[in-house]
């Protein structure tokens, strides 16, 4: 059956600039690839020592630099609703939520016996990634099949983007579609953490939410990844325990703390935000300069740099948030 013009996927859109970004995301996605079957080394460098490293810090200024041109939001656009058009249910915007942060706490670790050093294993993922996302594109409109839903990235998109320090347009959709009944990043960045949360944000209840256990266990699961090493596959085992301790005694202690001082939800959450991305940047800092072959002080330039944009962004986070119940009633 014939699309209408109603409802024909839109195409990656946005200013002439973003497209430019959007087109080369692509090229550079299938460049990286490339050098994962050829020259895995190189690639695996520049991938885990120069991109990655760069990413929350971009996220702390604003995480619609890195979604208006992620090649996997552009393959999301293309796709969107060329199956079936449609958002995504509230039904199934809870569980789509809770997959996004199951492939986030199953992928990272992978890297350790895996992904750091396995350039065919990492490139042959982001195939199957780029697929699924094409396929739950192809089933709902804009970005309610995988960027708004289940992208493992998005959890700490919307930690970091509740109040970024650039304000950066959407690329995407000029009009809202509602491809999401709650809780768009795009949209509505500010609101969306406190949507996603409900009214369980209004108390300690937010911590028994989704979003809420991962925001209290991240700084946990940063520390556990970078206490564990690279390895063969047989570690696979140690080095999920490992960091599933330490992801489990940073909820308990954020639980401890949250309601031993009675903190509210915005303020927990901006600063167990802090401390992930803190205990990120410490430890990659040193990891950068060792592998790049740079003087002990790039390590220090690199933590300075991050402790200053981190503090900047928790001044930027400070101030009085606006009414709940207002928001939660009328979300956009």
């Amino acid at each position: 059956m014939a699309t209408t013009t109603a409802n024909r996927p839109p195409s990656p859109s946005g200013g002439h600039l973003w497209r430019i970004a959007q087109i080369g995301g692509l090229g550079v996605t299938a460049l990286l690839i490339s050098g994962l079957f050829l020259a895995p080394e190189l690639a695996l460098r520049l991938l885990w020592d120069v991109v990655i490293p760069l990413l929350p810090a971009i996220f702390l200024i604003n995480p619609k630099l890195w979604r208006n041109a992620c090649p996997l939001g552009t393959l999301n656009m293309l796709a969107s609703g060329r199956i079936r058009p449609g958002g995504l249910s509230d039904r199934l915007l809870p569980g789509a939520g809770m997959a996004g942060i199951f492939l986030l706490l199953l992928m990272v670790p992978a890297r350790r016996f895996l992904f750091n050093e396995n350039g065919p294993a990492l490139a042959a993922t982001i195939l199957v990634v780029a697929l699924l996302t094409l396929l739950l594109g192809a089933l709902f409109s804009r970005k309610g099949g995988f960027c708004n839903s289940i992208c493992p990235v998005l959890p700490v998109e919307r930690l970091y983007g509740q109040n970024p320090l650039m304000t950066v347009g959407n690329a995407h959709c000029s009009t809202c579609s509602q491809c999401v009944s709650r809780g768009c990043l795009d949209k509505a960045p500010g609101k969306s953490i406190r949507q996603i949360l409900g009214t369980s944000s209004m108390s300690h209840n937010w911590l028994q939410t989704g979003f809420g256990a991962f925001a209290a266990s991240f700084p946990g699961f940063v520390l556990g990844y970078y206490l564990t090493a690279n390895g063969p596959l047989e570690t696979a085992g140690q080095v999920y325990s490992t960091i599933a301790v330490y992801t489990l005694a940073s909820y308990v202690l954020a639980q401890i703390v949250v309601r031993g001082l009675s903190l509210r939800s915005e303020t927990a959450v901006r600063l167990l935000g802090a401390l992930a991305i803190g205990l990120y940047y410490w430890f990659v800092g040193a990891v950068v300069s060792e592998h790049l072959g740079l003087h002990d002080s790039a390590t220090v330039a690199i933590r300075s740099l991050a402790f200053t944009l981190i503090a900047l962004w928790l001044w930027r986070t400070s101030g009085s948030p606006p009414d709940t119940r207002r928001i939660l009633l009328h979300p956009r």
